[in-house]
């Protein structure tokens, strides 16, 4: 990766979600992000590669998913796109809710949002965009202002 920017496109299939996760990894290393940060960023970047795979584009290897990993001054934030029907984040069942905890899936957007600092959706013609924000702070602050 070089520049501040990288957009890949990439097959709807989990080897596509594997290597999103890698890439996150990467690239939160790359800028500075200390382990536990690391590693929520990227489990964030696979929840969201996870969603556009199976929930957006239903595993059609027709259609593809986006991931843009951008390094903004004070930020690190990736954008994942799909190409499926959209979806109302409103309408996502609270994981939490006695009735849900026992259920095998419906935490994605529960992780993300726990792992990251902020989370914005947009339904796109056709798809979904999601946008993770994670901040750099600390040590991870530190490096990229040249401090020690």
């Amino acid at each position: 990766m070089t520049g501040d920017r990288v957009s890949y496109t990439l097959e709807s299939t989990l080897e596509s979600v594997n290597w999103a996760e890698q890439a996150a990894e990467q690239f939160a290393a790359r800028f500075g992000l200390q382990d536990d940060d690391r590693q929520e960023f990227a489990m964030a970047v696979r929840e969201a590669a996870i969603n556009a795979v199976l929930h957006g584009n239903a595993y059609d290897r027709r259609k593809t998913i986006e991931v843009t990993f951008a390094r903004e001054p004070e930020t690190l934030e990736v954008t994942v796109r799909d190409q499926g029907k959209g979806f109302d984040v409103a309408g996502i069942p609270d994981p939490l809710a006695p009735e849900n905890l026992l259920k095998q899936s419906g935490r994605g957007i529960f992780l993300i949002r726990t792992y990251m600092d902020e989370v914005r959706f947009r339904k796109l013609n056709p798809g979904t965009e999601m946008v993770l924000v994670k901040r750099i702070r600390g040590k991870s602050a530190d490096k990229e202002k040249g401090q020690s």
